[in-house]
């Protein structure tokens, strides 16, 4: 998967045809808007054109140049939004933020999105402004739909290292390996991926916490019989 927004010029069909999904993955298109003009950053709106959201994508193409059309993986959008705030922005319009692999290396007072090179690697905000502000609320709805189809990746390592052990298995573990568990810390409870030093410590911590109350019994017991 490319991060970020990507040039996007695979049509088929008559006219200015259609965008090229992968099918084979089970990619489906979901909804096509005709009449909607592109802001790519601070840059000005581009058109006319037509959206089409599919089920891992969001692709605009140009109705009149085959060779202009853009696309972005709703895994790469971070945000997305209805504006209708003239103060934001003149037009009604789809909001979205970007992320890009260029995040960590630009600063936020980057002017890139505005220059007269157009680096999409850069662009981190794009606008969708349909001729029809009426079909913002559809478009969004879409956008959340399609968003949902696609979570974001869980780490695989940080997911096996996330063990949890309740405080009753603590104590039963305890009773279970009494003075004898530090001989044999491999059948310690919570071990994964042989991390077992921390639920050996907590355990030694909760034998020896044992014994203090232990002791305190025996003094008070002690200290009755003396009376």
């Amino acid at each position: 998967m490319v991060i970020g927004l990507r040039e996007f010029t695979e049509r088929v069909g008559d006219g200015a045809g259609e965008p090229v999904l992968d099918s084979d993955n089970g990619e489906e298109l979901m909804h096509v808007q005709h009449s909607v003009a592109i802001v790519l950053g601070n840059r000005v709106p581009v058109s006319p054109g037509t959206l089409y959201i599919s089920t891992k994508q969001v692709v605009w193409l140009s109705d009149v140049d085959k060779t202009k059309g853009y696309a972005v993986d709703f895994l790469s959008l971070s945000l997305h939004a209805v504006s209708r705030d003239p103060e934001a922005y003149p037009s009604p319009c789809i909001y979205t933020q970007i992320e890009t692999a260029a995040d960590e290396d630009e600063s936020e007072g980057s002017d890139s999105e505005s220059s007269d090179t157009l680096d999409l690697s850069k662009i981190t905000e794009m606008r969708l402004i349909p001729s029809d502000p009426s079909q913002l609320d559809t478009l969004f709805d879409i956008f959340c739909e399609c968003a949902e189809l696609n979570p974001e990746p869980i780490d695989g390592e940080e997911e096996e290292h996330n063990w949890i052990f309740s405080a009753d298995q603590m104590v039963d573990e305890v009773a279970e390996e009494g003075d004898h568990f530090s001989q044999d810390p491999t059948n310690s409870i919570g071990h994964s991926n042989g991390d077992h030093d921390l639920a050996r410590t907590v355990l030694e911590l909760q034998i020896n916490d044992q014994r203090f109350e232990d002791a305190d019994e025996m003094d008070d017991d002690h200290e009755r019989g003396h009376h």
